[in-house]
């Protein structure tokens, strides 16, 4: 008897890991699939189901996929987790790593590239994406960053801001509480000495940051 994979999807967005299940129950039907909608459910799900692998969604409602990565790593070490992101991102793909995961896939991969990262991790490879480069964007390489001050975090934060993400986005893309993020953004206005979201931009725009 063929040993079938066990893989437990965790993802809040229904449509997705509806789409995602099919897929992956129509290829030679060699994964056993299971399905958790927030983090609850997955800590449940694992404890009923002991899958081989979890995918799971970095940005869940309620108990994060971060969070649940360390819980996991900690009390279920052998359980293998690929994180799934819309972000190419190298901070995230190193947090991920860094926190005991063992690979990270973007939501918009192939079939191909998520069945050879189950592959590799289910062999005890690593699945990872190259490293973006980050941008030299902190407070050693940028002179507007020396001549106020800015932290790196600040720096990040701009960056962001820049895109034209809300705080609520940008706190949940950094892993920090809205609050925090709003902390962050009125020093920066301080530093900057700017007292309104225009001027804000106008002086990320002005000064290329």
């Amino acid at each position: 008897m063929t040993y079938k994979t066990s893989i437990l999807l965790a993802d809040d967005h229904l449509l997705f890991i509806s789409g995602l299940s099919t897929l992956l129950a129509e290829e030679q039907n060699n994964y056993d699939i299971f399905v958790a909608h927030d983090g609850n459910m997955v800590l449940q799900m694992v404890s009923d189901q002991q899958p081989d692998i979890i995918l799971l969604d970095i940005g869940m409602p309620g108990i994060g996929g971060m969070e649940v990565l360390k819980y996991m790593n900690r009390v279920y070490p052998a359980i293998k987790i690929i994180m799934l992101s819309s972000y190419n991102d190298a901070h995230l793909i190193e947090k991920a790593r860094r926190a005991g995961a063992s690979g990270y896939l973007l939501k918009n991969c192939s079939i191909e590239e998520l069945q050879r990262a189950i592959a590799d991790v289910m062999e005890g490879k690593l699945s990872f994406p190259p490293i973006v480069h980050l941008p030299e964007h902190n407070a050693y390489t940028n002179p507007i960053a020396q001549q106020f001050n800015l932290t790196k975090r600040e720096i990040e934060i701009i960056q962001l801001i820049k895109e034209e993400l809300t705080n609520k986005q940008i706190a949940d893309k950094l892993f920090l509480s809205l609050f925090t993020v709003e902390t962050h953004r009125k020093n920066i206005m301080h530093k900057l000495k700017l007292n309104s979201a225009v001027s804000l931009m106008k002086f990320i725009l002005d000064f290329k940051l």
